[in-house]
């Protein structure tokens, strides 16, 4: 599903898709929600929030790798 997208990108384009962060204010509250998940403490809100942050970082994980191995593949790398 994601290949279509990566073969859009040009060299500098995926590069820079490598050099994303994610921003602190995110990752704090993602972190927050991690521990109530660990202590069990989440609501039903907060549970749909977190597991919404986790899905959107297993997307990012297979994108950026899929454009390591694009670049690689191209000779970019």
């Amino acid at each position: 599903m994601l290949d279509p997208l990566c073969r859009c990108l040009d060299a500098e384009s995926a590069k820079r898709v490598l050099e994303l962060g994610v921003d602190p204010m995110v990752q704090a509250r993602v972190e927050a929600l991690a521990e109530r998940a660990n202590e069990g403490f989440l609501t039903a809100k907060e549970r749909a929030e977190y597991e919404a942050y986790i899905n959107a970082d297993d997307l990012i994980a297979t994108f950026t790798m899929k454009v390591k191995r694009y670049l690689g593949s191209n000779g970019s790398s």
